[in-house]
């Protein structure tokens, strides 16, 4: 089995997750997809068991392997960490980053960041994560960025529920954190991301009974397939 066909079947077990295609709690019925994949269990449990590290699925002696749940203590733990890291990355990136590199970030917000009428919701998100990560990265630090990398992997479906709510908001908040961003304010910078990104438990719970209505929805368009109708801010 090749290293390539490996990762072939992690991307494509790790999109499902992200989405909960496969839904919070199902078990994994290795003998389904190994002749899905034309693969024998090992490869495949290859993949699953680099997904139980990255804490996408879970692994129960003696049981097997089932797809993570969706859990509002976990999202809200995920978000304050995700809040640290984004307030170091803006503090760090005002002291760091090139005047080349703000540009940049500054040029790839206006030409796609903005305007949002008539994506996806997920379309959306992917815009709205890369601003963040171009932060990220203007703060050069490749560890801090690969962290907050995965955990949006792992708050993904939740941020898809809030997309179509608070998109014009987001966009408001994005503009003024670029402006400080490039006064060199870094305690501006911060105070606004901290805020940007911040999430009360009410507010967890009620995105993720959304969530879940979305799954178990006989029939429903997908949360991420949902186009947004909103003008740009």
């Amino acid at each position: 089995m090749a290293d390539g066909r490996v990762e072939d079947i992690y991307r494509w077990l790790k999109a499902r997750a992200v989405s909960f295609d496969l839904r919070p709690g199902d078990r994994i019925n290795e003998g389904t997809l190994a002749r899905e994949f034309g693969v024998s269990r090992t490869p495949l449990r290859e993949a699953l068991n680099r997904l139980v590290a990255e804490r996408f699925f879970e692994f129960r002696a003696g049981q097997g392997f089932f797809c993570r749940g969706l859990e509002a203590q976990e999202i809200f733990d995920l978000f304050e960490l995700r809040k640290v890291l984004e307030m170091a990355a803006a503090r760090a990136a005002c002291e760091r980053a090139s005047d080349e590199g703000l540009r940049a970030l500054r040029e790839e917000l206006y030409a796609s960041g903005l305007e949002t009428r008539g994506l996806s919701v997920a379309e959306a998100c992917a815009r709205d994560e890369a601003f963040h990560t171009g932060i990220a990265r203007l703060a050069g630090n490749a560890e801090l960025t690969a962290q907050l990398e995965h955990i949006n992997e792992r708050i993904r479906f939740i941020r898809w529920v809030e997309m179509q709510a608070r998109v014009k908001r987001s966009k408001k908040q994005h503009v003024k954190i670029m402006e400080a961003l490039e006064a060199r304010n870094a305690n501006k910078a911060a105070r606004l991301l901290g805020e940007h990104v911040e999430k009360r438990m009410d507010q967890i719970l009620a995105s993720v009974r959304t969530g879940i209505a979305n799954i178990y929805l006989d029939g429903g368009e997908m949360v991420q397939d949902q186009v947004l109708n909103e003008d740009a801010a």
